[in-house]
């Protein structure tokens, strides 16, 4: 057992940030809108301009100071509160126990075990190799919907084989005992087909149905655009499986057989966020190229265009055709350009931040921002965009209705967003 006491031992800072303009100004929202001067110009002016050799999702991050933290009113009138709680390195991603302990991935292929009440930190035992090779790493982690009887978690991360690198899902049990943890009967159920050379858009985030029956993964084009489209491969895609990770019965393109009975939709890029609303609608964040990030709502068999459709362009500015009415294919429920490079993506259920429940909140990279977007059914309209100063990985809801945020990078930070 590794404990690690010191990655808590960053003194916990609570800064009062001052209000913004407010959603009702935000100017135009839905798709087709880009993003407002009143609303967005901070986050959208801190983007740094990306390139093909250096993708927004792997860039190394900006250092935070509190003077960089966001701005924004979570209710009617008032302020609200940042706490910087702990520093890790490189986390990736992050997931409640039952009891309020917190799980993190750091990229470079440690799981975490953070005592929330005492800061303490312990290193889980059993966590398979990785890759850790430009975005690739260990990724997600998400508790299984059996949990309470069994305490099986679900872990992504990337692996090397034949023909280059892929993405990786695995599940197996966790076992607390005292002041360690570790993995037992760790088991491979999922591999990204096929793998391929380089060290991007491998996405692999995870969500369970809310029957706790299925398990949705996405899975990136690999930067190899093209198989976005091709569905006998798994590349650019969201999947639906059995929670063994084999096919679910009735998926759109069962018929087909092989890796295509996996598929539920298709035509994605980078697909790094997904999640279910209270009304069972799924919800996915998309990455474009240069421009044209993206909030799609997932629908079973439908094909998001890409790289025949994005409302981006390609780095170097090679035009890409809009999404358009009649052209066959799914438009985005939202999208921004200049890009924001959305982290993930979870949606509001607690009674803290009242006026926000049911929303969803997008962590933006390149954006450096927090970014709200109000879902109303299957329709969604953009919210607030509070500029954090630094690249914003990942968003949770913790157990007590607060949201909890990761940043990015070697120094990345455990935020807590706190009523004022």
């Amino acid at each position: 057992m590794r404990r690690l006491s010191s990655l808590a031992a960053a003194a916990t800072a609570v800064v009062l940030v001052a209000c913004s303009a407010p959603a009702d100004d935000a100017g135009p929202t839905g798709a087709g809108s880009a993003p407002s001067s009143s609303a967005t110009t901070a986050a959208s002016s801190a983007a740094p301009a990306t390139s093909a050799s250096s993708d927004p999702a792997s860039s190394p991050a900006s250092s935070a100071t509190s003077a960089a933290l966001p701005t924004g009113d979570p209710h009617s009138s008032g302020a609200f509160a940042v706490r910087e709680v702990a520093e890790f390195s490189s986390p990736w991603a992050m997931t409640f126990l039952p009891d309020g302990k917190l799980l993190i991935t750091q990229k470079s292929g440690e799981l975490l075990l953070r005592d929330q009440s005492s800061g303490d930190v312990v290193e889980v035992e059993g966590v398979p190799d990785v890759v850790d090779a430009g975005q690739g790493g260990l990724g997600d982690v998400v508790l299984a919907p059996t949990f309470a009887d069994d305490n099986v978690v679900y872990l992504s991360w990337v692996e090397s084989g034949d023909g280059g690198n892929g993405a990786v899902i695995g599940r197996a049990t966790l076992v607390v005992d005292g002041g360690s943890a570790r993995l037992d009967d760790l088991s491979v159920i999922w591999r990204q087909d096929p793998k391929v050379s380089g060290n991007g858009h491998f996405s692999h985030r995870m969500a369970f149905s809310p029957d706790g029956q299925y398990l949705f993964v996405t899975s990136g084009d690999r930067q190899k655009m093209d198989p976005a489209q091709d569905l006998n491969v798994a590349l650019g895609k969201v999947l639906r499986l059995k929670l063994d990770g084999t096919p679910a019965d009735g998926n759109p393109f069962a018929d087909r057989g092989g890796v295509s009975a996996q598929i539920w939709t298709y035509g994605h890029r980078n697909p790094l966020g997904i999640a279910f609303d209270a009304d069972g609608n799924l919800w996915s964040s998309e990455m474009g190229p240069e421009g044209g990030d993206e909030v799609n709502l997932i629908v079973e068999g439908k094909n998001y265009g890409w790289p025949k459709a994005s409302n981006g362009s390609h780095y170097g500015g090679a035009e890409i055709p809009d999404h358009a009415d009649g052209d066959g294919f799914e438009a985005p429920k939202v999208w921004w350009t200049p890009s924001i490079s959305p982290g993930g993506l979870t949606v509001y259920n607690g009674d803290v931040f009242a006026d926000w429940k049911g929303d969803a909140f997008i962590p933006a990279l390149s954006g450096q921002a927090l970014l709200r977007v109000d879902l109303d059914g299957t329709n969604a309209t953009k919210g607030d965009q509070w500029d954090m100063g630094t690249r914003i990985r990942e968003v949770e809801q913790g157990p007590d209705g607060t949201l909890w945020l990761l940043t990015d990078g070697g120094s990345g930070k455990l935020l807590q967003i706190v009523p004022a």
